[in-house]
């Protein structure tokens, strides 16, 4: 019974991979280049592509459990699509995909929309499936790090909607102790969806504020210019993916990322601890400059 994670050198399924690892399960890595991989002793590693057909029939043998987590992409859709129908053919009825929050709100943003396709395509085929929803990710703030303790702004247009950002850490967790309930259940499990969250909705002054504390010095809050944000961004991306981060943007300003009744509490107790906050993430990344 083994467990293939996809997306393995990323930062959450890399994570995922540790924490299966350390709970004892048969771990095998889906990679483009396995040469460059680097995972603890025991994992096997297989070369593959989501967009290769025969080389994801040769990872999925003898595989029980799939972790499908796809790269934003202009083929994300197509991707995750292949990958899943070639896992049913295979016989694999423990699935966990990681989507995201809102998909069915955010339906203008590509990546959002592709999403909640292959969502509605898990539903509808019936597969067994938990489709974890993260919201923002926590640590994307890394890369503007220096933005905020160089030149004193938030730059991320948040809006005063809130957005409950997680984690990724407590997302891999999450994600690893749902594979684990499923790749050890005694039949496969029924589909399930769960909203993964933070521990509080923060606008993008409250952010400003934690910066500021953390650091001993004002932080301004930069503001809901997205049509600037996409201009920053297509500096270091391609600009299909700039604009999609820019209708992301344009949903946080309108539509927020607020968390379900229920799902703070849920998360919780299913990590048996608090949820990291994005204070303890300012304050760790401030420590380390």
């Amino acid at each position: 019974m083994t467990v293939l994670v996809t997306g393995a050198t990323g930062n959450i399924g890399s994570q995922v991979i540790q924490h299966l690892v350390n709970h004892g399960a048969e771990v095998r890595a889906l990679v483009r280049h396995p040469s460059k991989a680097n995972f603890p002793a025991g994992v096997d590693v297989v070369k593959g592509d989501f967009l290769d057909v025969d080389s994801l029939h040769s990872a999925y043998d003898g595989v029980s459990t799939l972790f499908l987590l796809n790269a934003v992409a202009p083929d994300e859709f197509t991707q995750a699509l292949i990958a899943l129908n070639v896992a049913r053919a295979a016989g694999i009825e423990r699935i966990v995909y990681l989507s995201v929050i809102h998909p069915d709100v955010y339906v203008n943003v590509p990546h959002f929309a592709g999403k909640f396709g292959v969502e509605r395509m898990i539903e509808q085929m019936r597969l067994h499936a938990t489709i974890l929803r993260p919201a923002y990710f926590i640590q994307n703030d890394l890369t503007i790090k220096d933005v905020i303790t160089r030149h004193g702004v938030y730059p991320m247009p948040v809006g005063d909607k809130g957005l409950a950002m997680i984690d990724a850490r407590d997302i891999a967790e999450i994600a690893a102790l749902e594979l684990l309930r499923r790749e050890q259940a005694a039949q496969p499990l029924p589909f399930t969806r769960l909203n993964l969250v933070g521990p509080a909705a923060l606008t993008g002054t409250e952010i400003a504020a934690i910066w500021t504390d953390v650091i001993g010095r004002h932080i301004q809050y930069g503001g809901d210019d997205t049509a600037a944000f996409e201009q920053n961004l297509k500096q270091f991306m391609p600009a299909w993916m700039a604009y999609d981060m820019r209708m992301m943007g344009e949903r946080f300003l309108t539509d927020g990322m607020l968390p379900e009744d229920g799902d703070v509490e849920r998360l919780t107790t299913l990590l048996g601890r608090p949820l990291r906050s994005y204070r303890a993430f300012a304050s760790e990344t401030t420590a380390s400059l």
